[in-house]
């Protein structure tokens, strides 16, 4: 925790009005759509596409107090509460007091840059460390000036090490990534040519990046591409190639006939050979600096190879996809530089189901001469059938390459003039920069999806999480429920989202949800509803904080810890306020804090109940008596405990309701995903369960559709099967008339029974074919209706094997 007092020199403040110099900060701040903790937190102005200056009235009024500017003509007097800290560079300033916190921190911090790889051997490390050791990663890619900062800021001694990316594309950056992270182990991916127009030389990169390691006391890289002659003196390198200077030996690498490839390694006189599921060039040495890297950590060859078997890939934007005339689309429309072209080239190599490849690439802005011959080596090592070329930089290709060239001065052009070109039975690889939109193209070759799909409409779903914070005091935290399967809308993609946006806390039904979510870079608080013994292990080693519901669990969590010599271990203590399904009873406060206060072994982080009908005006008085229960129970175990608990009582509906039930921290379930029983919010449709028409038979009166003759037809009839059934989570009550469709925004009832795979609808009064697609849940609510059940249970019905398709928009 900092005051503003402690805050005051780090940052270099040349000028202050501090109101409050005891005011706790908590969270650093500066989007002032993303506040949450506002009492608690520092707001920096920055200037960068807008001026942060321009919203310091927006974050004031949401409660902020404390913020760092720049700007001189600031008027304090509309701001009576603030203090502000003016600085030469607010950047600067929040770089500084991330240095400050990083030096607070005392266990390795292990330090990655490179042209490529970076997140990725990021992402595998966390993967292949967290089994034993508590590791935090700074997030996703945040690896620039502002993203290094912020992700520093959550470093704390909870963690056994951290591993922190750096980027770069211009020179004189890495100094204050290198002031920040001070990183004790440095991991050098690779050098390529991203980045290439900020740099004149190799050379020059390679030394810029290198500043990164300029105290730390080992660096890890591959020895092929020379990086030692760059280090500072005294740097201790530990390397591996296939020289026997090299600490890490490299051996056979084979490609193997099922995708995958054979590794052989030696260290210190040992042999070890392994499998991993690639063949790309780029994968194998993301896995060897892996392996390196544990090695010079002290891991055994042996454990290391039996953890390294379990890597996968990791969702990278590049996708493959299902095209029109029996084309397959690699869709790499997101970044254009030569290293990123030679991995999606590699890929496309992998494709063997057509003979022909076509690739469709966009200009490459800042290809120097070198690096032009460079792009026409790479061009020419491919077996590419031909190249569309889009843009006007790249003509010099005509007379370099023996492959047919198609020149686009545009992609509009190109998509004009899209018909007119033969693209058929071949393998098309569309790799382009963003402003070239070469998505555009993307959607106009790629078929259309014939199979069930969820869409996931992952901005509605930020745009609910907004309109519930929108009317909670600032002060309030916010547990997001992710339970199962996140109502159905997936996993790790939704925390991600939520982690992105800023919850407090979520929470899972069973442990193995939180350790997938643990697996997949979530580091957000997790709480786990109702677990039971044998997930004891998995919580104490994914960091989740379990509800202790009755005595039994608590007495034998504590007797877990205790042998494990664990102190303070976080939990939530669940009061049974009405619900009655599970919770300790308020007449059993007294043997409960007596219990808790005998046993260091835990720590209460948050006490809750669950409302029974906050969403039903009838039980108005039973809803406020058990909101004075609970405050009555909390009041008298926070007297025995002595310290202060995170209050929570109210769900979803509580929030939209009963705002006298906010207390410390509510807990948003459903809304969140679009669904309002209350019908009281303005939220936005999150998921759309789609299928298509399978078939359509034309069948006489007196005929009879599905298992036993249930579906009887009274007159000439139209009948459609579609690709949706029980199995997919599409209830059996929905057959006979019950279950309602929609086609070409016509409703449309079931006939006959549910199939497990499929199910019959009666499309004899509207314009319906065969491939059609099909809207499953016109109206959930009324679905739900039908069915005498709420729309929770036909969300989280949905099965596994349904596809879950992601997008914004």
């Amino acid at each position: 925790m900092y005051t503003l007092a402690s805050i005051l020199i780090p940052i270099h403040s040349k000028q202050h009005l501090i109101r409050d110099t005891e005011l706790p900060i908590y969270d650093l701040a500066y989007d002032s759509r993303k506040i949450r903790n506002a009492e608690h937190s520092l707001f920096f102005a920055l200037k960068n596409v807008r001026d942060g200056h321009t919203f310091i009235r927006d974050a004031y009024q949401k409660g902020v107090r404390a913020f760092v500017v720049s700007r001189e003509d600031i008027d304090v007097v509309s701001y009576p509460e603030a203090s502000f800290f003016w600085v030469d560079d607010v950047l600067a300033a929040l770089q500084k007091l991330a240095s400050y916190h990083r030096e607070k921190f005392n266990k390795p911090v292990i330090g990655i840059t490179g042209s490529n790889g970076k997140t990725i051997v990021k992402e595998w490390l966390t993967q292949l460390l967290q089994e034993d050791k508590k590791v935090y990663q700074s997030p996703k890619s945040y690896n620039s000036q502002l993203g290094v900062a912020l992700s520093l800021w959550d470093l704390s001694d909870d963690y056994d090490c951290a591993i922190i990316e750096a980027g770069i594309s211009l020179p004189d950056e890495m100094d204050q990534l290198e002031a920040m992270i001070r990183p004790d182990i440095g991991i050098m991916t690779n050098i390529g040519v991203a980045h290439a127009d900020g740099f004149t030389s190799k050379a020059l990169k390679i030394t810029e990046k290198i500043k990164l390691f300029k105290h730390a006391k080992d660096v890890i890289f591959p020895s092929r591409y020379g990086f030692e002659v760059y280090l500072p003196a005294g740097s201790r390198t530990f390397t591996f190639g296939e020289s026997d200077r090299d600490d890490v030996k490299i051996g056979r690498i084979e490609e193997r006939r099922d995708g995958s490839s054979s590794i052989q390694v030696s260290y210190r006189q040992e042999i070890a050979t392994f499998t991993v599921p690639f063949i790309d060039k780029a994968s194998i040495e993301n896995v060897l600096i892996c392996l390196t890297t544990l090695l010079f950590l002290g891991y055994s060859l042996d454990a290391i190879v039996h953890k390294l078997g379990r890597l996968r890939p990791l969702e990278m934007r590049l996708q493959l996809k299902t095209g029109r005339n029996n084309c397959s689309i690699i869709d790499d429309t997101y970044s254009n530089d030569l290293a990123s072209l030679q991995i999606a080239l590699d890929f496309l190599h992998q494709q063997q189901q057509h003979k022909k490849k076509t690739l469709i690439l966009s200009d490459m802005e800042g290809l120097n001469e070198k690096l032009q011959m460079k792009l026409i080596s790479i061009l020419r090592q491919q077996n590419l059938t031909r190249i569309i070329v889009v843009g006007k930089t790249l003509k010099y290709l005509q007379d370099k390459l023996q492959i047919p060239l198609l020149f686009f001065a545009s992609t509009e052009e190109l998509v004009r003039n899209l018909r007119e070109i033969s693209l058929e039975n071949e393998s098309i690889l569309l790799k382009g920069s963003r402003r070239y939109h070469l998505e555009d193209v993307s959607k106009l070759l790629v078929a259309k999806s014939h199979e069930t799909v969820l869409e996931i409409n992952l901005s509605a779903l930020e745009h609910n999480l907004k309109v519930y914070r929108s009317i909670l005091p600032s002060n309030v935290k916010l547990m997001v429920m992710v339970k199962a399967f996140s109502y159905g809308s997936g996993s790790y993609e939704v925390a991600n989202l939520l982690q992105f946006n800023k919850v407090d806390y979520l929470t899972v039904a069973f442990a193995d949800e939180g350790v997938e979510l643990r697996q997949h870079g979530i580091d957000l608080p997790i709480m786990v509803l109702s677990p039971d013994e044998q997930v004891f292990e998995s919580l104490l080693t994914s960091s989740l904080e379990p509800e202790i519901y009755s005595f039994r669990i608590l007495k034998a969590l504590i007797s877990f810890l205790r042998m494990r010599k664990e102190k303070a271990f976080p939990i939530h203590i669940k009061i049974d306020t009405g619900m009655h399904r599970l919770g300790f009873l308020p007449d059993e406060m007294e043997e409960l804090v007596t219990l808790l206060a005998a046993a260091p072994e835990v720590k209460v982080k948050t006490i809750f109940s669950h409302l029974v009908a906050a969403g039903n005006e009838q039980h108005a008085d039973f809803t406020k008596q058990q909101i004075a229960l609970f405050s009555a129970s909390v009041d008298r175990l926070e007297a025995r405990l002595g310290y202060k608990v995170v209050r929570h009582i109210a769900n979803t509906a509580g929030i939209v309701n009963w705002p006298s039930a906010y207390m410390d921290m509510v807990r948003l379930g459903i809304g969140l995903y679009g669904v309002d029983m209350d019908e009281k919010m303005v939220l936005e449709k999150v998921s759309e369960l789609k299928t298509t028409i399978t078939q359509i038979k034309e069948l006489p009166a007196g005929e009879t559709v599905g298992y036993d003759r249930k579906g009887v037809l009274h007159r000439p009839s139209r009948i459609a099967t579609v690709k949706i059934g029980y199995a997919d989570g599409y209830s059996r009550r929905f057959g006979g008339g019950v279950g309602e469709m929609s086609i070409n925004g016509q409703k449309v009832r079931t006939v006959g029974s549910i199939c497990m795979d499929m199910c019959m609808l009666d499309v004899t009064d509207m314009v319906a074919h065969e491939l059609d697609e099909v809207v499953v849940f016109p109206d959930l609510m009324e679905a739900s209706r039908r069915i005498d059940t709420i729309p929770y249970e036909l969300l989280v019905n949905i099965s596994a094997r349904v596809k879950r398709v992601y997008f914004y928009g």
